[in-house]
């Protein structure tokens, strides 16, 4: 009889090696924020030397052409393709490599430069609201505008209500406030109600002292212009949110272009020619000492 003996060999069950966690480093983001943030402000502030902008607190701003409206969003999305490019970059290239798949690489660097970008709107908002809480500070020069009187309308309550002879003592905050709510009701629909135009006639000639048609005339002429007045700076809102919406959007992808390019490049892909620092003399001096 033959007896048979079955050898069972036991195997060890071998864990999965644990997914390789990762972070986001913060010295690039910090880095490429406020590179991006910084050309940012240069660009903005060139466009403003140069009068590109799509509305403005000054009366003047109302006979800027559409083009010059086009052409400063315009100019808002190249300067957000530069800014948050460069900053992207910078994100890349000064990230830390890790040991990973070159897919997921070029994935991290993207996101480190999406993350510099927001971190880049985050600064600018701030910014945006410190200069603006700034700029609205009264000062002895300047003559605060009432708080529910539109800007938009300043100029025409001024012609409005202007008169030959009044009293330095005398303000008209109260009637100011009131003809600019009914001067707004000329950009809707039905326009400005009988009764309500008739009462700012009343009001007209007896803060100025003109009599009843002239008077009329200039309520009608005051009514016009706040129409129009409403009308393109209603415009000039809705460019200027395409633009600006636009403008961070092309930002975004621009971010995470540029942080891929950084990634390569220090990786050790070559760098274009435009980007390198050398001139022409100091490329035909290496040319001269490498023969």
């Amino acid at each position: 009889m033959i007896s048979e003996t079955l050898v069972v060999e036991q195997t060890t069950p071998v864990s999965a090696a644990p997914a390789q966690t990762w972070s986001l480093q913060w010295t690039p983001i910090v880095v490429g924020a406020l590179a991006a943030a910084s050309i940012s402000l240069i660009l903005l502030t060139f466009a403003a030397a140069l009068g590109l902008g799509v509305a403005s607190t000054a009366p003047t701003w109302r006979d800027a052409s559409v083009a010059l409206w086009l052409l400063s969003g315009i100019y808002l999305v190249f300067q957000a393709l530069i800014s948050f490019g460069c900053g992207g970059y910078f994100a890349g290239r000064v990230r830390m490599p890790s040991p990973v798949p070159a897919e997921d690489i070029e994935t991290r660097d993207g996101l480190h430069g999406v993350a510099s970008w927001a971190l880049a709107v985050v600064i600018g908002v701030i910014l945006t609201a410190m200069i603006a809480g700034f700029a609205g500070r009264t000062s002895p020069t300047t003559q605060p505008v009432s708080a529910s009187e539109p800007s938009v309308l300043s100029y025409e309550l001024d012609r409005l209500l202007r008169a030959p002879r009044r009293q330095a003592s005398v303000e008209f905050a109260s009637e100011r406030a009131e003809a600019a709510r009914i001067l707004m009701t000329s950009s809707s629909h039905a326009g400005v109600a009988t009764d309500d135009r008739n009462y700012l006639v009343q009001k007209v000639s007896v803060l100025t002292g003109l009599a009843g048609p002239d008077a009329e005339k200039r309520v009608d002429i005051a009514i016009a212009n706040a129409k129009r007045a409403i009308a393109r700076a209603r415009a000039a809102s809705i460019i200027w949110a395409f633009s600006a919406a636009a403008a961070l959007l092309f930002g975004a992808v621009a971010a995470w272009a540029g942080a891929e390019a950084g990634g390569r490049h220090r990786d050790g892909a070559p760098i274009e020619g435009w980007m390198r620092h050398e001139n022409r003399r100091m490329r035909r001096r290496n040319l001269n000492e490498s023969l």
